[in-house]
């Protein structure tokens, strides 16, 4: 790219918010309206995905089922369809989780098992309870180590309260509001660097507790607010791991602190499978004019499973599905084959997105325009040209026919840079196709619903998903329509103030194909 450019892309990178309005009239539009509003099969398929199937975690029976309930619905709707392989995954299938207080009393408590934990038998495992020491350095850590043998170990900070920081907000005095900020991260600190004068830290520490030959372990990843905490994977090998709820985590914590010898028994039955195929689901609607040209609908179909997969990401598969229900309905001949990628396995790294863009460059090299949806049930609020020179061009001109009370909530950045991994989009973005993220409102998204043990069907706001089901179907039948091909010329990237570098665009990255050993 010339030099000419640079102040240019500076100038727009600074001065990037802007709203869009509606300035052209599209007859499809008004009928893609309509049908999103009065015909919308968004809350049947939520209550299938996420009510009856659940939480779609990789090599889980319950992610091979939701991949052949995609396939069976788009052919419903007369979509083709297929589930394609990308690689294989350790095998795992989540069973009961059960965990009880039995001394000093009888108490039923809230947690649920790791995933990829390998599970106990009938009887379960019943121990006392103990906390990681204070020490003053490694060698009296390793002197402690072996009072672990037999031992329930807690193996997370106790958290000072319970409420979010906004609770506090509203309801304490300020001096108490920052005595308990003060207390909460002195208590931080100490827990860190205590951490660190075992010798190991938060991950290193669980092989060593196992070897001393720990019964079970059990964590507490708060998540700041209410009853939510964020569940993923376990690191030990044998014996059982847990997430427990803030709440009981601490009470059991403060009996250990005052004596009190409690006693849990873990029940965690889950199961091995082996290694699983894992796969992606396309859809298709075959273009009539210039079918080996692509717009693609792109959500990830996997989840973390803590709850049912709900905002992250049933809603932006969702979008993508009831998008393409309507296009093949109102749109069945576009111009150009719309395909919907559903990705597996992005939570560990965008491994299902990352093996189609490998595996597939003949389709990477013709996208007209990729549309991902990913972060939440909230309404689209931001779309970036993602670091390409003229998405400006094409972007506000798909956008002049989004219908104005959809399109008024959208602010956008032009031209933006290019995302550097967060969701599927930036798998094919990195390969220099202009792939773009329909960034939503947050609806308290990351603190309550991402990856959390309440990602679950009341958490979607149906409101917002229609309101985005109409912007990606119009955002789809415009791309498909446009004459001209989609430009991939890049930005000059900015300087990196922090290393005082220039910036370079992504590169594409290997998926990782057989995962979970």
């Amino acid at each position: 790219m010339k030099k000419i450019y640079t102040s240019l892309v500076i100038a727009l990178l600074l001065t990037g918010n802007t709203s869009i309005a509606q300035n052209i009239e599209v007859p499809i539009v008004k009928d893609i309206v309509k049908e999103a509003n009065e015909n919308s099969e968004l809350e049947r398929l939520a209550h299938e995905l996420m009510d009856v199937i659940g939480p779609r975690l990789v090599g889980t029976p319950q992610m091979k089922k939701a991949n052949d309930w995609a396939v069976e619905q788009y052919g419903k709707w007369d979509i083709t369809a297929k589930n394609e392989q990308w690689g294989e995954w350790r095998g795992w299938e989540r069973g009961i989780t059960h965990i009880d207080l039995v001394h000093p009393r009888i108490q039923t408590l809230e947690g649920t098992q790791l995933a990829w934990n390998p599970g106990t038998s009938d009887k379960g495992v019943t121990a006392e309870v103990i906390v990681l020491p204070t020490v003053k350095d490694s060698l009296e850590f390793q002197a402690w180590l072996p009072k672990v043998k037999g031992k329930i170990v807690l193996i997370s900070m106790k958290q000072a309260t319970g409420r979010p920081d906004y609770n506090w907000e509203e309801f304490a005095t300020e001096a108490s509001f920052e005595k308990m900020k003060a207390e909460r991260d002195a208590t931080e600190k100490e827990w860190n660097e205590n951490m660190d004068r075992t010798g190991y830290d938060r991950r290193s520490i669980i092989g060593a507790l196992e070897e001393a030959g720990a019964a079970a372990l059990v964590s507490s990843y708060w998540s700041k607010g209410f009853g939510v905490n964020k569940i993923f994977s376990a690191r030990t090998k044998k014996i059982p791991t847990i997430d427990m709820a803030l709440e009981d985590y601490a009470m059991i914590y403060r009996m250990v602190e005052y004596g009190d010898k409690p006693q849990i028994k873990i029940v965690a039955k889950s199961k091995e499978l082996g290694n699983v195929p894992t796969f992606n689901t396309i859809a298709e609607i075959k273009g009539t004019e210039k079918p080996e040209e692509y717009v693609i609908l792109s959500a990830h179909f996997d989840s973390w499973d803590g709850g049912t997969g709900a905002t992250d990401n049933g809603t932006g598969t969702l979008v993508m599905m009831e998008a393409m229900r309507i296009l093949k309905k109102l749109y069945p001949n576009p111009k150009r084959t719309i395909l919907a990628g559903h990705w597996g396995s992005e939570e560990q790294g965008l491994n299902g997105s990352r093996a189609f863009v490998e595996d597939h460059p003949e389709i990477v090299e013709n996208v007209q325009a990729l549309f991902n949806q990913d972060n939440g049930t909230g309404r689209v609020v931001k779309l970036s040209g993602g670091g390409f020179l003229h998405s400006y061009e094409y972007l506000t001109r798909w956008l002049d026919a989004v219908p104005s009370d959809v399109s008024q909530h959208i602010e956008t950045e032009f031209p933006g840079i290019p995302g550097g991994g967060g969701s599927d989009y930036a798998s094919f973005l990195a390969a220099g196709a202009p792939a773009f993220s329909l960034s939503s409102l947050s609806w308290s998204y990351w603190n309550y619903t991402w990856h959390t043990n309440r990602d679950t069907y009341d958490k979607i706001v149906f409101d917002d998903v229609r309101n985005n089901v109409i912007l990606t179907a119009v955002l789809a039948y415009m791309a498909s329509e446009d004459p001209e091909k989609t430009s991939r010329e890049q930005i000059v990237l900015p300087i990196n103030p922090r290393t005082g570098e220039q910036r370079t665009w992504p590169t594409p990255r290997s998926p990782e194909r057989k995962g979970g050993q």
